[in-house]
């Protein structure tokens, strides 16, 4: 018999049953052929007539055939059994007999499977996997011939013509041949033909499109063509490096059906969740895209800062701060010099394998059994359905799907501009040359009428696009200079009507803020502050960190901390010290503002801020200490006597600066020591701090600790990034 191995290149939406590998052990002479006869009953109605699938029809048939036979010979035989007068569970089954129809056990199950497979399978990728199908067929038909070759035939009692037909089985299945499907063939090659068009910078014929899609493959409507996307994209997610064709070649077949989608049906010929705002549908098999609507949340430390995914190759760049290689490979080609996340310059661009993260991230992924397959050093980084990079297809089929997306936002009716906003959402999640393109194509101001739409699915798609479009660099210009849309995406901030409106708005602020020029203008416009400050106090989660991540972007601007204080972000981010999630870039934004002489006098005077920070450096992250010390530091240098004294009277803080002191980050340490120095120059520091042996614990370290003390070095650490939505 061949190997089970057999279909483990059969893309299945859930596993194979054991059934199919192990043959019953436990079974008696009758058990066996009730089962059996069962099994074969049940295979031929459920796949005979109407329920065959769409292709391998002649295959299916040819299968079933076969099948029909054995169900009539363990018919005959299951009669012959009832028939007799031995006692229940006996039988005349002779041993060889028995030993062949547990392999025949073996051979329905696996039948099954096929079959089950053929009918489950989108007709697209039915057609792509043509040959390798019919192979399975084939390998099928050999185990059939070689069991009937040893069948002792002649060792039971059968009636002649059931005799008949198992001899003439058993001739047929000795000259049968491996049988592709010519018609199935040709309509496998027109499609590859369409990509190539694309593939050469043209655009097939919208004719011959209807021609295939509709009248020969019957994908006549938009359900249909997203059934056979998200089938393509399962595949995407699912692909193996050995199995044709490539996860690059599938992207272009997405791309392509995608647009046959838009271009054959009319855009208010979609599904009526969509009207109702229930347009989310959650995909299955989908394993580095979107983890965090799946049932497992992936640990922050181990996702990329860049590309969000689950790091494969993480290494360590000369700021100290962790990327995936292909992410920050990819950056560094582009010209960049900084490091993204803390946007210091690069001393060196030697990128060191942190491979202690590496085996945590590989023993994480075992544990929660999902697929670990590092990436050789220089791929492109792996994005959301994108298990390989873009192919010149996709591009070119995404190019133009855009442009009739982009006309129906321009002038269609408002489901059309909705469904426009939603696919334009989705393109611009799945790399920056998508990003690049529908912003170049015009998408940007279309988008921005949609803000105000008084339609709460419009409204969310239209500021997640521009969210999604954002995290390009050039992008962020078109948006700020698109006139109003600054002020719209605030408006969808304040009074939008769905939480994730609300919240995608904040997290676009954060992104547009990223570039420094843009932070004043975006902490001048009215309500933006006061809308992030309201999310920050009230908003669910996800919303208080999309608004705290944005308020410290802002506060990394010496010129915003007068419109933080008035605007009451100073009194949110102290209030946020103690809500865990957040805590960490509060103390951050805190950290810079207090930088500010009017900053530390804000911060001074709000009464449980120095008790919010000292909380911090008790229970908080390694960051969360870092950021706490530097604002407790800059608050006793420009806070005035009354702050000094109220930091010098927090109960505990001198076993905490000594235990940062021991066990913080290097610049915790450094922060503590300055602190404690500046304590030692007060009138009282002797009673409160004679016991905290700064000296000891900078012994080695006091040049650095003497720089420090008064030179303003409060860098914050953070551990921020856009999503992508």
């Amino acid at each position: 018999m061949a190997s089970a191995a057999i279909f483990s290149s059969l893309r299945r939406q859930r596993s194979p049953s054991v059934e199919a590998f192990l043959a019953p052990v436990d079974l008696t002479d009758v058990g066996l052929l009730q089962t059996l006869t069962a099994l074969s009953s049940e295979l031929i109605s459920v796949f005979s007539g109407k329920r065959l699938p769409f292709y391998q029809r002649k295959n299916c048939k040819s299968l079933l055939r076969k099948i029909q036979v054995f169900s009539v010979l363990l018919e005959c035989l299951l009669h012959n059994n009832n028939r007799s007068s031995r006692s229940e569970g006996s039988s005349d089954l002779p041993f060889t007999v028995f030993l062949c129809f547990k392999e025949l056990y073996l051979l329905l199950y696996r039948s099954k499977i096929l079959l089950d497979y053929c009918s489950h399978s989108s007709k697209l990728w039915l057609l792509l996997q043509n040959h390798s199908i019919s192979g399975h067929f084939h390998d099928l038909n050999q185990e059939i011939s070689t069991l009937l070759d040893v069948f002792p035939l002649k060792e039971l009692t059968l009636p002649e013509d059931v005799r008949e037909q198992v001899e003439l089985l058993k001739k047929q299945a000795r000259k049968s041949k491996l049988f592709v499907d010519k018609h199935d063939e040709m309509l496998r090659l027109k499609l590859f033909s369409f990509l190539n068009e694309f593939e050469n910078g043209g655009v097939p014929d919208s004719a011959q499109l209807y021609s295939y899609f509709v009248e020969k493959l019957g994908v006549c409507n938009p359900r249909s063509c997203r059934v056979e996307i998200e089938f393509l994209e399962e595949q995407i997610v699912n692909h193996e490096g050995d199995i044709e064709p490539t996860a690059s070649v599938l992207n272009g077949f997405v791309a392509l059906v995608r647009y046959c989608r838009f271009l054959l049906f009319v855009f208010e010929e979609d599904d009526m969740e969509l009207r109702f705002g229930k347009h989310k549908k959650p995909r299955k098999g989908l394993i580095s895209q979107e983890i965090a609507d799946t049932f497992i949340s992936v640990p922050k430390d181990f996702c990329c800062p860049i590309s969000l995914d689950l790091m494969r190759d993480p290494v360590i760049v000369a700021t100290g701060q962790t990327y995936d290689r292909a992410s920050i490979s990819r950056w560094m080609e582009e010209g960049h010099c900084t490091c993204p996340k803390t946007g210091q310059l690069l001393d060196h661009t030697r990128l060191v394998p942190n491979r202690a993260l590496r085996n945590l991230i590989m023993q994480w992924c075992a544990a929660h059994k999902i697929p670990f397959d590092p990436l050789e050093s220089g791929d492109p980084c792996v994005e959301i359905f994108a298990a390989a990079s873009p192919s010149k297809a996709a591009l070119e089929a995404n190019k133009a799907t855009t442009a009739l997306l982009i006309k129906q936002l321009e002038n269609g009716t408002q489901i059309a501009k909705t469904i426009a906003a939603r696919e334009i959402r989705l393109l611009a999640k799945t790399g920056k040359e998508n990003r690049a393109y529908i912003a170049e194509a015009g998408a940007i101001p279309h988008l921005k009428n949609l803000l105000s739409s008084p339609d709460a699915v419009a409204q969310e798609n239209s500021v997640t696009a521009m969210l999604n479009l954002s995290i390009f660099d050039k992008n962020k210009g078109r948006i700020m200079d698109e006139v109003g849309c600054l002020g719209l995406i605030v408006g969808v901030l304040r009074f939008g009507h769905t939480t994730e409106a609300r919240e995608n708005a904040a997290a676009t602020l954060f992104s547009l803020s990223a570039v420094h020029d843009y932070k004043k203008q975006i902490a001048k416009e009215d309500w933006a502050v006061e809308a992030l400050a309201g999310l920050l106090r009230e908003g669910s989660p996800r919303g208080k960190k999309d608004a705290v991540t944005a308020l410290f972007n802002l506060s990394t601007h010496t010129e915003n901390c007068a419109r933080m204080i008035e605007s009451g972000a100073v009194t949110a981010l102290v209030g946020a010290l103690r809500s865990e999630g957040v805590d960490e870039e509060a103390a951050g934004a805190l950290a810079l503002i207090v930088r500010q002489p009017i900053g530390a006098t804000a911060v001074g005077n709000e009464e449980m801020a120095v008790a919010g920070l000292i909380g911090m450096m008790r229970c908080g992250t390694p960051r969360g200490k870092e950021n706490a010390v530097a604002a407790l530091l800059e608050l006793c240098r420009g806070g005035g006597a009354a702050a000094t004294e109220r930091v010098l009277k927090a109960p505990a803080l001198a076993s905490l600066l000594q235990t940062l002191l021991f066990t913080g980050t290097k610049r915790a340490r450094r922060k503590a020591a300055s602190l404690a120095r500046v304590f030692q120059r007060c009138e009282h520091a002797s009673m409160h701090y004679g016991g905290l042996g700064v000296g000891y614990a900078f012994a080695g370290n006091s040049a650095a600790a003497r720089d420090s003390t008064f030179a303003g070095d409060v860098s914050v650490s953070m551990s921020i990034s856009v999503p992508v939505l």
